[in-house]
């Protein structure tokens, strides 16, 4: 493991503990050297126990008297956002790199196809929302190639896989994610809706966005989205098109009104996502909490990289 940048978790919860799997499952640039808790019985720490991972459940201050703290690059935060804020001043304080799984976004919403590389020498970056990390992909994929007026996505998940953190942040998600179609995904305007429905069986995360654009034509938006899809797919295997992307045009006799920025003309897009996770500890059906916690994986070994060639440059 020599030559890979040291890794610690905090939050043994469900994102943590599948987090952990795929650190420790699907290894490249970083060593997961610890996972810390407030829970001693928690199922996250045995997990992270038996697959030789040091823990702790004594929180940050458990993690900073761990002998191995010292040479820690990265930290990954999975437990909330009034926590984050404690976690993120004090180990700023220490140099380290934080990935922030929570909705504080303190630090630059990171989407990693879309606009990871300019933010790798950040010391936090902020994974936004699971929805956020589904469709903000595609906005930008349109962004690329035409001028995006409006954006509105929404997100279906199954009800099982929205856990109380979810339930208790609704309007912050929408919000969280609303800002992000705009600041990364490159919309004048925003707008994130989410639906957590309860059928049974549990049904895969869905994922539609809307564009309003102009500038752009149909093939070269087909092309933008199939080649950000790709992208996506080399961390996220479960991410697809569910069709083909739709178009519908919109001319001076039909105009559409946009919420916010009055009369629209030009092309509206329709593409429909299926996100299946990877089930390395979350059930598969939970794609939107294994896109977070690939997006997360991703970003650090990104960071990773980075450090590295610091280290030798």
């Amino acid at each position: 493991m020599s030559g890979k940048v040291k890794a610690a978790i905090i939050g043994s919860g469900n994102i943590g503990t599948d987090l952990m799997i795929k650190m420790v499952k699907y290894p490249q640039n970083m060593e997961l050297v610890a996972v810390v808790g407030i829970d001693e019985a928690s199922e996250g720490l045995a997990m992270a126990r038996e697959r030789g991972v040091a823990t702790t459940h004594e929180g940050i201050d458990g993690l900073k008297a761990m002998a191995v703290y010292p040479e820690i690059g990265i930290v990954f935060d999975a437990t909330s956002a009034y926590a984050h804020k404690v976690h993120d001043e004090a180990l700023r304080a220490d140099g380290k790199q934080v990935v922030d799984l929570t909705p504080a976004a303190i630090g630059p919403f990171t989407i990693p196809p879309v606009n990871m590389h300019a933010h790798l020498d950040q010391p936090n970056v902020n994974m936004v929302t699971c929805g956020g990390q589904a469709t903000i992909p595609m906005v930008a994929a349109v962004s690329q190639v035409a001028t995006v007026h409006y954006a509105e996505i929404v997100a279906s998940v199954s009800s099982r896989s929205a856990g109380p953190g979810t339930r208790a942040n609704i309007d912050e998600f929408t919000r969280t994610t609303a800002r992000a179609i705009e600041e990364v995904g490159g919309a004048a305007k925003g707008k994130a809706i989410i639906i957590l429905n309860p059928a049974e069986p549990p049904m895969i995360m869905r994922d539609t966005v809307f564009t309003l654009s102009e500038g752009g034509d149909e093939a070269a938006i087909r092309a933008s989205v199939a080649k950000m899809v790709a992208e996506v797919q080399k961390y996220v295997p479960g991410y697809r098109l569910k069709q083909e992307v739709q178009f519908e045009r919109y001319g001076d006799n039909n105009k559409l009104k946009i919420p916010g920025r009055g009369e629209f003309t030009g092309l509206k897009t329709s593409i429909f996502l299926e996100v299946e996770g990877a089930g390395d500890y979350l059930p598969s059906y939970s794609g939107n909490l294994d896109i977070m916690t690939a997006a997360a994986k991703a970003t650090g070994e990104l960071l990773a990289q980075r450090i590295a060639e610091k280290v030798t440059a």
